[in-house]
């Protein structure tokens, strides 16, 4: 019987585009083999089949674009044979028998009557002694690189369990990195155009910012993201656990809970993925709430006067170019002789020439030894 499949809930993407076709007419797919990947400017994701069967269509090319209920792939259902008791069941990849070395002498068969026995298949997996849960794969931390094993593992058909400290997943890029950062570029790419527009002969009126009105879409953004994630968790059955992971063993792991309770789980294996944390300057005055780091910038708290960018790199000069456009007066200190060490000079020498003419200053081969707290000016 054919089916058609088409895209189920995945969040809040709408017109998401068709990056990869992982199938093709012809092909005998499985349940929860992925069909095609999407990709939108906040998440990369694959699309499974919920049945197995043969491809006999697929309705989608690279570069279309889909939303829930697009019709994606037509298939023809498997249909259930009857088990044939005369043939012997296919041998499990975890139980073959490695072939005897020619010089190891075979022993004799046991002296029965009846016929052999077959080995007993292998017991799935279950919790050491005193574990609450048991899982094929844990992974710590649920960032691009925690989630997209999460997702892929269990695509493969193991049991996961997916542990993040924080209450959304996505970890530091989606929540307060990447992606409200771009979304925050965004504003300052139209407010910069829309400001230089004046030489091209078309004035606009200085712009009102309202930064609480600025912040919550900046939020809602990093938000949608995070919960297109965790339906793509939950569609794909991998249990998600907030809390904070530390290891009693090599198999087993205890999880400080949001709530205060601990729960222990047990593990064949585990990936850790627990991403990065801002470095902090030893001697720098952090309680003073006028000295931030990028996740502090990103609150949009308030557009201060007068802002000094310590690091000229692409996390310093994003955060430079967005309160510059919010109408802050710019400085920017690098220790080494030229701005985003490590990218192409080539790309880097345009970004420079025009950042120079709107910044204060950008000090290059200069390194800040001492910060030091003083009453406002």
């Amino acid at each position: 019987m054919a089916q058609e499949i088409k895209v189920p809930n995945i969040g809040d993407f709408k017109d998401v585009d068709v990056t990869e076709l992982l199938v093709k007419p012809g092909d005998m797919i499985e349940k929860e083999q992925s069909l095609i990947s999407v990709e939108s400017d906040k998440a990369t994701m694959e699309i499974p089949s919920p049945s197995s069967g043969k491809v006999k269509e697929v309705l989608v090319k690279l570069g279309d674009k889909v939303s829930e209920g697009t019709p994606i792939v037509v298939i023809e259902e498997a249909a259930e044979q009857p088990a044939d008791k005369s043939a012997p069941a296919p041998a499990r990849p975890r139980e073959q028998v490695q072939p005897e070395a020619k010089t190891q002498t075979p022993s004799p068969p046991a002296a029965t009557s009846g016929p052999a026995s077959s080995p007993s298949a292998a017991p799935a997996p279950a919790p050491v002694e005193g574990a609450d849960l048991h899982a094929e794969l844990l992974v710590l931390g649920s960032g691009p690189g925690g989630y997209t094993a999460a997702f892929r593992a269990a695509d493969l058909g193991r049991k996961v369990i997916l542990v993040e400290r924080y209450p959304d997943l996505g970890g530091v890029c989606t929540n307060v990195g990447c992606i409200p950062s771009k979304a925050l570029l965004h504003a300052a790419k139209v407010l910069t155009e829309a400001e230089e527009m004046r030489e091209a002969g078309i004035a606009f009126s200085k712009p009102q910012i309202d930064i609480e009105k600025l912040r919550a879409w900046k939020t809602d953004v990093a938000s949608k993201g995070a919960k297109g994630i965790a339906g793509l968790a939950k569609q794909r059955k991998v249990t998600v656990i907030q809390g904070t992971g530390r290891f009693e063993s090599p198999k087993v792991m205890s999880v400080a809970l949001a709530d205060g309770k601990s729960q222990r789980i047990s593990f064949d294996q585990c990936i850790i993925a627990a991403g990065s944390s801002v470095a902090r300057i030893p001697g720098f005055p952090y309680d003073d709430p006028r000295v931030i780091d990028s996740t502090g910038a990103l609150a949009l708290a308030d557009i201060p006067k007068r802002m000094l960018i310590i690091g000229g790199g692409i996390i310093g000069l994003e955060m430079a170019c967005v309160y510059d456009a919010l109408g802050a007066k710019i400085t920017v200190v690098e220790a080494l002789d030229g701005l985003m060490p490590g990218a192409d000079r080539d790309m880097v020498r345009p970004l420079e020439r025009c950042i120079q003419k709107r910044y204060e200053a950008i000090l290059l081969s200069i390194k800040v030894t001492k910060l030091e707290a003083i009453s406002s000016l």
